[in-house]
């Protein structure tokens, strides 16, 4: 029963990222949505500035802290094992629908309105690639391994999910980070580029680049020279390959 309840949980905390990250491509790119990030009566500008760094603030430190192996090792002596990684998305997708339901829009300035048709239709392009690129990213390492699903499948059988082995596939024989940098295409490829996109975009692209370097420390602690090898060989967010 605690298996079954823990695959339970387990999927509905994918279904609620499910909505939830769908709804945030709509929030960034200002469409369909009811609420996006330049929608909505402007207050106080200073007061826009202090709650959405408030907000990314909290979705940076869930991320960062529950990520690390410290937390990890903590964390699994209070649950499961099977749920760690289901439990971490939950977390980073609550954190996330909070910075949706909060944030404050700060329409004015405009940094760049684009009315080239052309460029349009490319800055649009752009946008979807990177969602597209993150989203096969994903499947490349095991979309259902890192949404938390595989481990509690794992428990619900009864057996054990194997160790983790070093892979590079396909996009990874040439980025080291394609998932971020989809999240940078999407965030930056706007037409038009308000003050408060501009300030999310930037946020999240510092966040970007400490937990890069979070996370790429545990790798290495992980694989060892294996993965400073890969490191030297490979671009982190532009695609690059040296020769051998």
């Amino acid at each position: 029963m605690t298996s079954l309840l823990s695959l339970l949980y387990a999927a509905l905390s994918y279904v609620f990222f499910l909505g939830t990250f769908s709804y945030a491509v709509a929030f960034v790119g200002n469409f369909v949505v009811p609420k996006t990030i330049d929608s909505g009566a402007a207050g106080p500008v200073l007061q826009a500035i202090v709650v959405d760094t408030l907000l990314l603030a909290v979705f940076a430190v869930q991320h960062s802290v529950m990520a690390r192996r410290g937390f990890k090792a903590w964390w699994t002596r209070i649950i499961p094992a099977g749920i760690e990684r289901s439990t971490y998305v939950l977390a980073a997708t609550a954190a996330l629908a909070l910075l949706l339901w909060q944030w404050q829009p700060i329409p004015t300035p405009v940094i760049w309105h684009i009315n080239n048709s052309l460029a349009v239709t490319a800055l649009w392009s752009l946008f979807g690639l990177g969602w597209a690129v993150l989203l096969l990213s994903t499947f490349l390492i095991n979309h259902f391994e890192l949404f938390g699903l595989r481990q509690a499948y794992a428990l619900f059988r009864g057996t054990e999910v194997p160790t983790q082995a070093f892979r590079t596939p396909l996009l990874y024989r040439y980025i080291r980070h394609p998932i971020y940098l989809g999240f940078l295409l999407g965030f930056w490829a706007a037409p038009v580029m308000t003050a408060g996109h501009l300030f999310f975009a930037a946020g999240a692209t510092g966040y970007i680049l400490i937990g890069i370097w979070f996370e790429e420390r545990d790798l290495v602690h992980q694989f060892g020279e294996q993965y400073r090898h890969y490191r030297r060989q490979v671009g982190m967010l532009l695609p690059y390959r040296r020769s051998r």
